[in-house]
């Protein structure tokens, strides 16, 4: 009995003692859409950078940003859209190609003196955005790629984006 105690130990000892949690990063790139899914109310999936992850936006607290199809004119154009009710989007600059907006987020290491607005309006790629969370931190986003089209009589979005987040809460981006 005393030895199967010991037996049992030991391995709770080396099962408990290998798990290893990951740090959650702080840079990637990933692509969010607007499509709506349906359990017990409509959802739809945004980006959260403090997880660094996709999460549904019911129930609260949803992600950081959502993508949305913006159908008020004649040419439907893609947002981003914060769930935090301030403004907290400032676009940094359109690029002519993929190289420069690369060049234009990697050089980005501060937060400039910027005029926020609501929403990220139009994106498009070649665009580097900088984003300000309801907590204060703040995420440099590079659009890679979108999508905008009409599928089965729906507006639908697409967009593909690098980004980086500054967890500290400071106006520097550190790190790679």
């Amino acid at each position: 009995m005393k030895r199967q105690l010991v037996v049992f130990l030991a391995i709770l000892a080396i099962i408990t003692g290998c798990t290893k949690k990951e740090p959650t990063r702080t840079s990637g790139t990933d692509t969010i859409d607007n499509i709506t899914y349906y359990s017990t109310t409509y959802y739809t999936f945004g980006f959260l950078f403090s997880g660094a992850k996709l999460v549904k936006t019911y129930p609260a607290p949803g992600p950081d940003i959502t993508l949305y199809v913006n159908i008020d004119n004649t040419t439907p154009r893609l947002t981003l859209q914060s769930n935090n009710l301030n403004p907290s989007f400032s676009k940094l600059g359109d690029y002519p190609d993929a190289a420069s907006a690369q060049s234009a987020f990697e050089n980005l290491k501060t937060v400039p003196d910027v005029q926020w607005v609501d929403m990220a309006d139009p994106i498009l790629n070649n665009q580097v955005w900088i984003y300000k969370t309801g907590s204060g931190n703040y995420a440099k986003i590079r659009i890679i790629s979108t999508v905008n089209e009409t599928r089965s009589s729906i507006p639908y979005g697409e967009c593909t984006f690098q980004w980086f987040y500054q967890a500290d809460g400071s106006t520097t981006f550190t790190g790679k």
